[in-house]
């Protein structure tokens, strides 16, 4: 089985002054998607530059003809289901068909309270969750819709011609607990973890594997409950938040190895950072570009 490699580019650079050439330089490398974070702004970069996921991509999909583009990952937190569809069916259309939609719970950070709202409970995010999902799905498949919720409404909403995508493009599903779990199996075509946050601190990469297993082996259950076949979902890492941090990108063989190691554990699709000098994200570009280029060769079996 083949792992496909894919990066995300966090939007924090000008267009014109270095963001446009990152994204033509993913296509040119061979990546297979390039993602983007939607936040409104993000950690340690909430004082400087950060632009917005929907404009960024579709500029990305002006400069790009072969590379997937897409979230990691939107969430409910300041999005809503009907605005966001709209959005994505134009995206999905500029783009001739190459995006796909990260989406999650959300969190507690700067997302979360940006509206001028009280940062939502775990059981919050995963309620708005449970009910943004299925509306959105049904949003991007239906002409019209109309649904009363909870924590959502859609009168009369109209998304003709519908995504270029059929049924609709792909949902990437980020998740770690039963619920989540659950809604990637009904709704995913993907699924996406970034491994045990508890072990990022103090654990060992044995320790992170074995976590990662075991949320694998909690999607197969959730798919089985509901008749589907696991392996019909792709299984998407995001790097750089399991113990092993940023050391796989340290040299070629060291990515190769971390690499193989998350294969045999059954992921499709690894997503590694590009890199940002004096960042979380700090990686020697010489070698991140080598990596792109020669790595997945080595991958294949």
């Amino acid at each position: 089985m083949s792992l496909r490699l894919s990066t995300v580019i966090l939007p924090y650079r000008r267009w014109h002054e270095g963001g446009r050439s990152t994204w033509t330089r993913a296509e040119q490398l061979g990546f297979h998607t390039a993602y983007t974070y939607d936040h409104l702004s993000w950690r340690s970069f909430r004082d400087g530059p950060w632009f917005g996921a929907v404009p960024t991509l579709t500029a990305a999909a002006a400069v790009t003809e072969r590379l997937r583009l897409g979230t990691l990952v939107t969430s409910p937190n300041f999005r809503h289901p009907v605005t966001l569809a709209k959005e994505l069916i134009s995206l999905d259309d500029i783009s001739g068909g190459r995006v796909t939609l990260g989406i999650g719970a959300g969190g507690t950070g700067f997302d979360a309270t940006a509206l001028g709202q009280e940062p939502w409970t775990p059981r919050e995010r995963a309620d708005r969750l449970a009910e943004f999902l299925p509306l959105l799905d049904r949003l991007l498949t239906e002409d019209a819709v109309s649904y009363e919720g909870d924590y959502y409404s859609a009168h009369e909403a109209r998304n003709i011609p519908g995504c270029v995508q059929r049924p609709r493009l792909p949902f990437a599903v980020a998740a770690t607990g039963p619920r989540g779990l659950r809604l990637a199996a009904r709704y995913g075509q993907a699924w996406v973890t970034t491994g045990d946050p508890k072990l990022y601190e103090n654990g060992t990469p044995e320790q992170s594997d074995r976590a990662l297993r075991e949320q694998s082996d909690k999607l197969a259950d959730a798919c089985a409950a509901i008749g589907r076949e696991v392996s019909e979902l792709d299984r998407v890492l995001l790097t750089g938040f399991t113990p092993d941090r940023s050391r796989p990108l340290e040299s070629v063989n060291a990515f190769v190895d971390f690499a193989g190691r998350h294969r045999d554990l059954g992921f499709t699709e690894l997503v590694v950072h590009w890199p940002i000098p004096d960042s979380d994200f700090t990686a020697d570009e010489k070698i991140f570009e080598r990596i792109a280029m020669e790595a997945p060769a080595q991958l294949k079996v």
